[in-house]
């Protein structure tokens, strides 16, 4: 049977490999599911079908019992009689009806089989289909945490850049302050040199000054020379 052919190809499959193999595994999955529902619907209706039959193929037998048993009753009533041509007749038209009880005995028990072999296969299928749906949930369930941690991720990465930016910031505005700060403190310095300067020019200016002073005052004090000096005579 066709359909008990896709229904087993449906159960041997590995979900966790057919997982793994997938682009896209819950997408994959869903597909699955779909097909094993679609499946199930249809094995549901083969039970249907075949346990009506095999109600039909009993019921059958049972008539055809039924009538062996009528016919052989009346054979049974014919010898009674000592009618045994009446009897021979109807032990005659009992033996086809006990052929035809005995085919449709064969027929009901290859019914049973194959009622029980739908029955098992429907049930496997839905425990498979059990399966796929506790699987598509876990996947469902792991793609609602990558989304989240997705998310949280995007919001860690955009408060990073927000420090970043901050960061680099303050690091500008540090910088700046930095070569302001070493600006000044150079001209201080060019200033702080030329001072330097200044001072010794007018220190050296200074000490010229008291060099000339000193040198000029020893000859402002000094006394007269009033030695007298020999009269010189004409001879």
């Amino acid at each position: 049977m066709a359909l008990l052919e896709r229904v087993a190809t449906l159960l041997r499959a590995n979900l966790n490999d057919m997982i793994d193999r997938a682009e896209d595994p819950l997408k994959m999955m869903n597909q699955v599911i779909l097909d094993m529902e679609n499946q199930l619907l249809q094995v549901k209706t083969q039970v249907a079908i075949a346990v009506a039959d095999h109600h039909l193929l009993e019921r059958k037998k049972q008539e055809n019992l039924a009538r062996e048993s009528d016919w052989m009753r009346k054979a049974e009533m014919s010898l009674e009689r000592g009618d045994e041509d009446l009897a021979r007749a109807a032990i005659e038209r009992a033996l086809p009806c006990r052929e035809m009880a005995a085919s449709f005995s064969e027929q009901v028990e290859d019914q049973r089989v194959q009622v029980e072999t739908l029955k098992a296969t429907l049930q496997k299928l839905d425990a498979k289909l059990a399966e796929a749906r506790t699987q598509a949930e876990l996947l469902k369930a792991q793609a609602r945490r990558a989304r989240a941690a997705n998310r949280a991720a995007d919001v860690q990465i955009t408060q990073l850049k927000g420090l970043g930016r901050a960061k680099e910031k303050i690091d500008l505005e540090l910088a700046l302050g930095q070569a302001k700060t070493e600006l000044l403190i150079g001209d201080g310095v060019d200033e702080k040199f030329a001072a330097m300067e200044k001072q010794d020019r007018v220190e050296k200016l200074l000490a010229e000054l008291k060099s000339k002073k000193q040198t000029v005052q020893p000859k402002l004090n000094a006394a007269p020379d009033v030695t007298p000096q020999p009269v010189r005579t004409n001879t």
